[in-house]
């Protein structure tokens, strides 16, 4: 390839080679790069940790499955409960160290009050987990 021609016929043609130098220097900084990177990734340290054979002490939450009926009774754990009965139950769940689950079930002709009462009971008990059970549609 002749770069300064004085042949007038060739020197408006266009060049059809690739002009490697610019590729090469491009591949060149990256290698750099990664020569330089690359002990910074794989820097650890070293440590002896201390070893131990005892079993984590898992403590799972307590379950109640609390249920309203469509003519608005309450049911703790299939027992018939007052909301009176329902607070002070909530009450003493709240103070647990573990707080349990509440799983709610409501029946879909109940008063959506009877179910806002009981979420304001247990909110106000300090119970936050509560999941709200339902049946699938087929």
């Amino acid at each position: 390839m002749a770069f300064a021609s004085f042949d007038n016929k060739r020197g408006n043609a266009p060049v059809a080679e690739i002009n490697m130098v610019p590729l090469i220097d491009v591949m060149l900084v990256l290698l750099v790069i990664f020569i330089v990177t690359a002990p910074l990734l794989t820097h650890a340290v070293k440590l002896d940790l201390p070893k131990v054979s005892s079993q984590t002490n898992e403590v799972k939450p307590d379950k109640i499955e609390f249920a309203i009926d469509a003519q608005g009774q309450r049911y703790w754990n299939g027992e018939v409960v007052t909301r009176e009965e329902a607070q002070q139950r909530f009450l003493a769940e709240g103070k647990k160290p573990v707080q349990p689950e509440i799983h709610l079930r409501a029946d879909q002709d109940a008063a959506y009050k009877t179910v806002a009462q009981t979420l304001a009971d247990a909110s106000k008990a300090g119970l936050s987990k509560v999941g709200f059970v339902s049946e699938p549609e087929r």
